[in-house]
Formats: structure tokens, sequence, C-alpha cells
């Protein structure tokens, strides 16, 4: 398994309980003989049900005799309680069907006999790594009976302690209301998910069903609305995701023909489908018996039905499948012949207001400003007469889940992919004069649903490529998950500046030359330095606040902050005096006074702020340049709340940036972009700027 920052960025947070080891907890408990308590999942956000009376009670105050397994674990053991979380029991009900993925999600070392603390634990995968939940056994029950997901064995509660263990993760109970099935899936197996749409069938939608299923892809199906009339007559029931539990031809003997059936399962462990291929149906009939006892036909009210593919096509809106990681298909779920093995590269980003949420391209000024991916494919698959390689994008939304009741509506995303090798002029990242004289090689969009995730399989020659993830308007923030799956190496790396300084830009160099004061103006202010400096002629961050003050009264009343002042005084302050002298002062001066240039350049409206897109082209400018990463935690800082930077705080951000280079040159006197510092020498220099 790929460890996210390989090759990835660090934007990334750490869920509830990420820190909790499931061992040490319980042997803690153990040894002082307690029942665990699990301090960060204490407060139970069930404001719903707040009608009801409801008591947290552990399965040993349910049941006399409660067991984590009752004979093993199935889809039958998944039966849904108040809670609007069909999505999710419709994947932990698939879950079921793969040994190797449910005991990943479900450690099988824990139980109610021996080492029982009443700590239990599970693993979900988390935007590029599997994380560890611990939860103690705690669960919502009203008149003694559980209130949520419940097994259909009555001292079986394992099925339970998972679902709260994902409302953990997830932040809350009513996190879980309403929700696609894929990003349970993925969840459960870190695969890579997809959305189908019904409305549209795909003319080889069965035959994708069908392989996927063969390679152990977990399925479901979703009926948002109601596509017919006569939907809630046959049985089912819109705003409901049910489990796809198996995919077949079955032969007709009359007319010597193959029909595809299709197995869903209601995640309420009753109320079926009653048309065509249903339980008691007519259909059934003609089938042997033997036929009927391989495909495993049960009659009886547990939710679980077949139905002919037209049919689901009819009635249901959406098809969600999560292909499993490749990474993680070994060669018995490929097959005897095995499979391709694949190579996955992964970036975390973000989107920032102001610096990189620039929008799709009809945003044509704030475009190029989105985060770049550059992907280098040198050879193409094995066997491929064509010289193609077969490459995955799968483009995913973090924590979207946890920022439901903040946001109304989740965002509308996507990703551009630009071929590279057909451009004669290729900017490093590129800028908004190659977006306008090249067209995508493809836009890949979430559907009008919205699902977390985006993805999509690409047949294209070796070379260079570059992926630009977007939101579909400005200032939309968020961040992603960006992977990229290959079957012979692939190469991502972001798309961007590198780090260092260049020439400042010669329209600035001459605006900074014209703005100097006279040499009488500047024998006035040097006057005026020494009468505030006093006897030993140096200034403090107060002295030069009231000096600054004084010399840019005739730009604009700009004035300078106390935390502005202070910095202005660790920047030019060798001697560690903290003071400045004149001629420290001057040199100052000179920098304020180009950086006052650089901001008026762009403030061409003179309304006293820039905007955040304009902040990496204005310190370019003056000579630096700076990844997006950076530039993103530059607005995260210095920005407001509309993505606007004012001047001072322009000024700011400045300053960090030029000490920061400065300190790092003083310590690299052979320009190897390499330097080694103590930690007694780091502390002192990051302190002291």
């Amino acid at each position: 398994m790929l460890n996210v920052g390989e090759r990835g960025s660090g934007v990334r947070q750490r869920p509830a309980g990420f820190d909790q080891n499931f061992d040490e907890l319980r042997n803690q408990c153990l040894k002082q003989k307690i029942l665990f308590e699990d301090p960060e999942f204490d407060t139970y956000d069930l404001s719903v049900f707040k009608k009801k009376k409801l008591e947290w009670r552990r399965p040993k105050e349910i049941t006399d005799d409660p067991k984590f397994f009752v004979q093993g674990a199935s889809r039958f053991d998944v039966r849904q309680g108040e809670l609007g979380d069909c999505w999710l029991l419709a994947a932990v009900a698939n879950l079921t069907l793969d040994d190797k993925l449910f005991y990943k999600v479900v450690p099988f070392d824990q139980g109610f006999h021996i080492n029982y603390a009443g700590i239990f634990h599970f693993q979900f995968w988390q935007f590029g790594r599997w994380v560890d939940i611990v939860i103690d056994d705690r669960l919502p029950t009203y008149k003694g009976k559980l209130l949520f997901l419940q097994s259909s064995t009555k001292n079986e509660f394992w099925s339970a302690l998972l679902e709260k263990a994902y409302a953990k993760i997830n932040g809350s109970y009513e996190a879980l209301e309403g929700g696609f099935t894929m990003e349970a899936m993925g969840d459960f197996t870190g695969g890579v998910s997809e959305i189908y749409e019904l409305n549209n069938e795909h003319p080889n939608l069965f035959t994708i069903m069908l392989n996927s299923f063969q390679r152990q892809s977990l399925m479901c199906g979703g009926i948002l609305n109601s596509k017919s009339p006569d939907t809630d007559k046959k049985g089912l029931f819109k705003s409901h995701a049910y489990s796809i539990t198996r995919i077949t031809y079955i032969p007709l003997p009359s007319s010597n023909s193959i029909i595809p059936l299709i197995r869903l399962r209601n995640p309420w462990g009753k109320s079926e489908w009653n048309g065509r291929w249903s339980d008691k149906s007519d259909e059934w009939k003609s089938i042997p018996q033997h036929l009927k006892q391989s495909i495993g036909l049960i009659i009886e009210d547990d939710g679980e039905f077949w139905m002919l593919f037209d049919d689901f096509v009819k009635y249901f809106s959406i098809l969600e499948i999560c292909h499993l990681n490749p990474g993680y298909l070994d060669n018995e779920q490929y097959g005897v012949s095995g499979g391709a093995k694949w190579d996955l590269s992964i970036f975390e980003g973000e989107w920032v207001r102001g610096a990189t949420a620039g929008g799709c391209d009809k945003f044509k000024e704030t475009f190029s400003s989105n985060p770049q991916y550059y992907i280098t494919i040198v050879d193409p698959d094995e066997n491929d007469n064509n010289n193609m390689c077969t490459v995955i994008i799968a483009l995913m939304l973090k924590d979207t889940r946890g920022q439901q009741k903040q946001k109304a509506q989740s965002l509308s995303f996507g990703f551009y992919v630009y071929n590279l090798n057909t451009s004669k002029i290729v900017p490093k990242p590129l800028d908004t004069n190659f977006f306008e004289n090249n067209d995508p090689l493809d836009k890949v969009h979430c559907s009008e649903f919205k699902p977390r995730e985006v993805c999509k399989r690409f047949r294209i020659p070796p070379g260079k490529y570059c992926i630009v993830p977007y939101t579909s308007n400005q200032n939309e923030e968020g961040a992603f998950l960006l992977r990229v799956f290959s079957e012979k190496k692939n190469n991502l790396a972001e798309f961007d500046n590198e780090v260092g300084m260049v020439e400042i830009d010669d329209k600035i160099k001459k605006l900074a030359l014209y703005s100097k004061k006279s040499d009488d103006s500047n024998e006035k202010l040097k006057k005026y330095f020494l009468k505030v400096a006093g006897s030993d002629k140096e200034v403090d961050w107060m002295d030069l606040k009231n000096i600054l003050d004084f010399c840019m009264k005739d730009t604009g009343n700009t004035k300078f902050s106390n935390d502005v002042c202070r910095c202005f005084i660790a920047m030019m302050d060798w001697d560690r005096s903290g003071k400045l002298g004149f001629k420290e002062f001057e040199r100052l001066l000179m920098d304020i006074r180009q950086w006052q240039v650089v901001f008026k350049n762009y403030d061409k409206k003179n309304k006293g702020y820039i905007k955040g897109f304009e902040l990496r082209p204005a310190l370019s400018s003056v000579g630096y340049h700076i990844k997006t990463r950076t530039i993103n935690t530059m607005c995260h800082r210095y920005a407001n709340k509309k993505g606007y930077i004012m001047f001072d705080d322009f000024i700011m951000c400045a300053i960090r940036l030029k000490t920061t280079i400065d300190i790092f040159k003083e310590h690299d006197p052979g320009n190897k972009n390499v330097v080694s510092f103590t930690l007694e020498e780091w502390v002192e220099k990051t302190f002291y700027s």
C-alpha cells in the first residue's frame, strides 16, 4: 500500500480518534478493571431524535449473551434502524461478500468474552491512508432496543458497532443522514468509484457490471426519484439505496436464450420488488431447480430479490460502482492469468479563496490559478499494439460529510486534462495565454447528483499531460485528493514554479526609481530619524513606527501596525541589537517603497487591497518565485474572507518571505539549495524572524 506523502503534498487533517491506540487502551482498561468510555466521541449529536427518551446502553445491558459475530458475518446482519443511512448500510452489506475486504475493516481480534473491556476498533480508508478508529460500545437505544443499525440476530453487534465507528469518523450519527453509497464503499476499500446515471443507458452497461462483479467490485443502485409512476406499487422506494449482491446471465430453456439478471437487497431486511423475476413470480417456474440453487434463489421476505436488467434501468436512477484499488487486487481476484500491476500516484491539494480557487474555464482571468499537476508516462501498456497507455484519473473531495452542516450544498467540481505534447510553448505553471490558445484533451465533471468523487479511464499515447482540478465557480474552497493509476510507471508532480529569486521586473524598477525621494527630502528624513533616535542613533520598533508614519504621510495615509514594525526590525537588524541605525533604515525604506510600487501596480482602482489571485504575479514582479502551496498558506494567513489582501498584510507577507529567503541564503553560500541547521539554530532564527 502506498503511503500518502511519498508522492504528494501535506494538506491533510487527522480524523477523530486517529491517535488512539486500541491495544494500549484495552490493556489499560483490563488492568484497571474498568470499561472504556471514549473521550473523543462522548457527546453525541442526536438532536433529530430529541423527542424520544434515548438511553446509551452497552450490549451486555441490551441482551444476556451479546456476541460480536454469530456464525460469521453476512449481508443479512444489516438491517436499517431509524437513521437515514441506507447508503451506508448498502455498502456494509456488500462488504460482507468478500472476507478479505471485510476483515480489513472489521478486525477479528475483539469480542465480548476474552479481553472484553467495552472497547472496539475498525479500520477505514481516509483520503489516501488506512486509519484505526477506536470506540466504546455504548449504543443509542429506545425502550431497550437498538435505535439504529442492527443485525437480524438480536444478540449480534458487529454491524451496530461499525456504524458507530463510521459516525465517529464523520463527526456524528446525524452526519450520516443521506449520502452516496460510493462514499462508504470507497472508505471500506480505498477503491476508485464511478457513478452511472440510468436516464441515459450506457450501451455496454450490463457487461461493465458483470465484469466489475467478477473482479470483486462493490455495486449499489439508488432510486433518487420516481422514474416510473408505479415504483411504489412494485415494492420499490424512492430516496433509497439497494445493495447489488450478484450479477449473472440465466438461460431460458424454452427459447434457448439467456437473460441478464441482477440480485439486489433492501437494507431494511424486508420489502421487496414484486415485478418480473421477483421471489414468487411465474418466470422462475421454467427454471430448473438445480439452476435456482446455483444462483442462490431464496423465497423469503428477507429484503433480497432478483430483477431483470431492463427493469433495473427502468426503475433505478443511478448505479454506483467501487472498483477496488488496483494495488489491492491479488492474482486470485483477477483469475488464473493474473492481472496488471498498477502504479499509483497521490497528491493532496486544495482550492483556496483568492489564491487557487480559480473556477472553471469560463473565468479566463483566474482559471490558471487553479492547482496544476504534471504527469509523464514513458512506456505503453504491455502487449498494446497501438502503443497506448491506460490511465485512470480520480479526483475526490475531502471532508465533505463533516462540513455538510456548514454548507447547504456540496461543491460542483471536476478536472481538465491537457495534452502538452502538441503545444509549442508550455510555461510553468500554465498561464492564461496557454489556456486561451489550447483546448483540453478532456473535461470531467461531477454529475448533477454531486458525488464525492469523479474518475475516468483514458487511453492515451505516452507523453506529458497536465491535470487541472477545478470548482465550477471562483472562490469555492475545498480540499481534494488526486489519484492517478497507470499500468506502467507514471511520474506525477505539481506543475509549478521552481522556488527561488529572479531579476526584478523592469517596470517595477522604473516605477520604484521614479518614486525615489529627492536628496533634500532624504536629508530632512535623516534629521527627523536622528531626532527620534536619541543618543545611540538607533530606533526600536516603537520609534520606527513614528518615523514611518512621518515619511509615508504623503503616500495615501499608509500606516503600519505594531506587528509589521516588529518584523521590520527583525528583517534588518543583523547585529541582533533590537534596533536599527539610519543605514539599515534606508535599506528598509527602499524595500518598502518597492513593495508599495508593486501594490499600487495591482491596486489599480486605489481600493487599498489586491486580490489574492494577484499575489503570485505581484511577488514574482519583485523577483520571488514560490510554489502554489506557499501561495495557499499566504492567502490563508493574510487574505480576508473575500480573498482580498490589504496593504499592511501584503507588506507583512513580503517581509516574511524576504526574511526566510535571506536566512536560507546566509547558510547557503555555494547556492546549492541545501542547508543544515541544528535545532538551536533553527529555533533562534525562526523566532527572531
